[in-house]
């Protein structure tokens, strides 16, 4: 993930999300740390495992509106902000 990502032992939690992969990671990460199987997180958010399988490896071409439904799901925001509005930004 991109450098502003914040990471535990390693592992990618959540950040900043500047590609598929990186969106795939941030959903990876949540999954892993509620202690859940993709089967049965695919299964709560509506989607196939194959889906959720290639969305957290960051596949380019997933559909916009079933991955913003495991987000949502998954208890995962998603905000759209200029850059130069970044209220994420160190001042």
């Amino acid at each position: 993930m991109d450098q502003e990502q914040k990471t535990r032992g390693g592992e990618a939690i959540y950040g900043r999300v500047v590609s598929a992969k990186d969106l795939g990671q941030a959903i990876r990460s949540k999954r892993k740390e509620i202690g859940m199987r993709q089967e049965t997180a695919a299964g709560m958010t509506g989607v196939g495992t194959k889906f959720l399988s290639q969305l957290e490896n960051g596949k380019e071409t997933a559909e916009l509106g079933k991955a913003l439904q495991v987000l949502y799901k998954m208890g995962l925001e998603l905000y759209v902000f200029p850059r130069s509005a970044d209220p994420f930004k160190e001042q």
